[in-house]
């Protein structure tokens, strides 16, 4: 049986999603209002129940996402990007859970051009960037058996994401500025999502080792963007007339620092797992398919 926290959100409801699809796996959804992942005492009663001596897998898909707002929220980003990783991981440990846990491409703030390697250095800048780091870490101090995935500009047809505010903004406006010096790699949360099962149905028919799981991985969708690529993309797939353009980091400001490049190299996850990563483009025709 495989927990997935933080199921309200984004992440959580693509493997909700995913799971009808996965009839060999059983899954169990746990949100905020089942138990409150940065109490150690909920967690540990939460793990105590019956239900829970069923469990094989731990997903974290709960996280503190609001990278501008954390700015004046750390004590909130922290109970739920290191003190949540915390003690799931502790829970995961006590039992030999593998312990699934997502980070992201923010951690990177290194001036580059070449993908990241998952053994380049990392330079978090703000709050954000320093508690999902800060979250890695701590998980794999305290329970070895974890897969830390970093991947980077999660969109889904689920809550809020660059995909939707295009769509909406994109109808309401004749012209958008968007952020043309900022390169990364979109990824569709359902694609990570079967990713992820992929790799956890391997480890079950004994195709891999459960060992071989632990370690940080990447995961992106394959290919290169700005967010004005990105946004241009969308209007070109849906036909919406809204003309994009291209302006400096410098002239959109905000309270929390981007990474200028972000690509992530995908090379040992896909070596490792046999994954095959569809490209940007592709999965974004899926999604807007699915929104429309």
């Amino acid at each position: 049986m495989i927990l997935i926290t933080g199921a309200n959100g984004q992440l959580g409801e693509c493997f909700r999603q995913a799971s009808v699809q996965w009839p060999a796996l059983k899954f169990v959804f746990a949100g905020p209002q089942d138990f409150d992942i940065s109490n150690r005492a909920a967690v540990r009663a939460y793990f105590d129940s019956s239900q829970a001596e069923k469990f094989k897998w731990v997903i974290n898909c709960a996280a503190y996402t609001a990278v501008d707002k954390a700015e004046s929220e750390p004590d909130k980003a922290q109970k739920i990007n290191v003190l949540g990783a915390k003690y799931l991981a502790e829970a995961c440990a006590i039992r030999d859970i593998p312990f699934v846990h997502f980070s992201t491409d923010y951690v990177y703030h290194n001036r580059q051009n070449t993908p990241f390697l998952e053994t380049d250095p990392v330079s978090p800048k703000g709050v954000y960037a320093r508690t999902k780091l800060a979250g890695e870490r701590v998980a794999f101090r305290v329970q070895p058996l974890t897969m830390v995935i970093r991947t980077s500009w999660v969109y889904s047809a689920f809550g809020q994401n660059f995909v939707k505010a295009m769509l909406r903004l994109g109808r309401e406006r004749a012209e958008l500025n968007v952020v043309a010096d900022q390169i990364g790699s979109p990824t569709y949360a359902p694609d990570l999502a079967e990713a992820v099962l992929n790799i956890i149905q391997k480890v079950e028919t004994g195709e891999v080792s459960k060992e071989s799981i632990a370690g940080i991985w990447h995961y992106s969708n394959e290919g290169v963007a700005s967010w004005y690529d990105f946004a241009a993309a969308i209007f070109e797939l849906e036909n919406i007339p809204c003309h994009v353009r291209p302006i400096a980091t410098r002239d959109y400001p905000t309270p929390a620092q981007r990474p200028p490049f972000s690509v992530l190299d995908k090379h040992k996850i896909k070596a490792a797992f046999g994954l095959e990563i569809p490209h940007w483009r592709e999965s974004l025709r899926r999604c807007l398919a699915n929104l429309s």
